[in-house]
């Protein structure tokens, strides 16, 4: 009798337990619990997906920003390059030039400009670059864009047409060897100061001298063509050296020196000269 009523007794505890919430214990025989079962791992289910508290908290790291545009970099050749060179000029981190050649020493002024101002030197010319030295100087004129020459030769003079003529422009700073209207050498000119202006008008030309030495002046003019008086055309290794920021004392100087001895080979005496606006 007292057995049923004990198995009675545990029967009604575990349907309680149950209920409540809790796992039941197994009663052994003698009274004592029963140790209890291992708990399942607590591995999450791969099958399932992760709930929002399983999320990392706090904010996603922000993408990175593209590099600025490249406008222009070192090999390209172009009027954009030539303007880049003039603008660095004015700031004084290019003294050549420009030739519309992105060279080295354009690359090295690029890097100097950039390393000034914080930027990164990569040498290129990237839409930040080139903003900041738009700010930072002025549109370049025409004389500024071919301050060392490269400037495209004017229209010939009709006067230039016929013949053996050295066609000398004072508009496009030119002079260009023609032969029967056509035309054979084109290379830059400099002429003469407002104090020593180049005289204008046909001429021919008179005599050369290719070691040539000024005796008024006494500086050396080589390749010397001479056609009114002691006016030449001729090499001058200062305007090699300056470009036009300089004069000459009346002559038309030519700072290619390969190219005025090429010259200079073909010209003969008694050849016309045309120096014209």
């Amino acid at each position: 009798m007292r057995t049923a009523v004990l198995r009675s007794s545990i029967a009604v505890t575990g349907v309680l337990a149950l209920v409540g919430g809790c796992r039941a214990q197994a009663v052994e025989g003698g009274g004592r619990a029963a140790p209890p079962l291992t708990s399942e791992p607590s591995t999450p289910d791969s099958s399932r997906p992760p709930s929002d508290d399983a999320k990392p908290t706090g904010s996603a790291t922000p993408a990175p920003k593209p590099p600025p545009k490249v406008l222009l970099a070192p090999g390209d050749r172009a009027k954009g390059v030539r303007e880049l060179q003039a603008r660095l000029r004015q700031v004084a981190w290019l003294f050549t030039g420009p030739t519309g050649t992105y060279d080295a020493s354009t690359t090295e002024a690029v890097k100097g400009f950039q390393g000034k101002r914080g930027l990164p030197r990569t040498g290129e010319t990237d839409a930040v670059t080139w903003q900041r030295l738009l700010r930072m100087t002025h549109e370049p004129t025409k004389w500024e864009l071919y301050a060392f020459g490269g400037q495209p030769p004017a229209k010939p003079d009709p006067r230039c047409m016929t013949g053996r003529v050295l066609c000398i422009s004072k508009t496009s700073r030119t002079l260009v060897w023609m032969v029967d209207g056509r035309r054979v050498l084109t290379t830059d000119v400099r002429f003469g100061s407002q104090y020593t202006p180049t005289r204008e008008g046909v001429f021919h030309v008179d005599f050369k001298s290719r070691h040539h030495v000024s005796t008024l002046y006494d500086t050396p003019m080589p390749y010397a063509m001479f056609f009114s008086g002691g006016q030449a055309v001729h090499y001058s290794s200062d305007f090699a050296a300056r470009g036009y920021a300089g004069a000459s004392h009346g002559c038309v100087n030519v700072k290619d020196e390969r190219t005025i001895a090429r010259l200079f080979a073909q010209v003969r005496n008694g050849d016309k000269v045309v120096v014209y606006w």
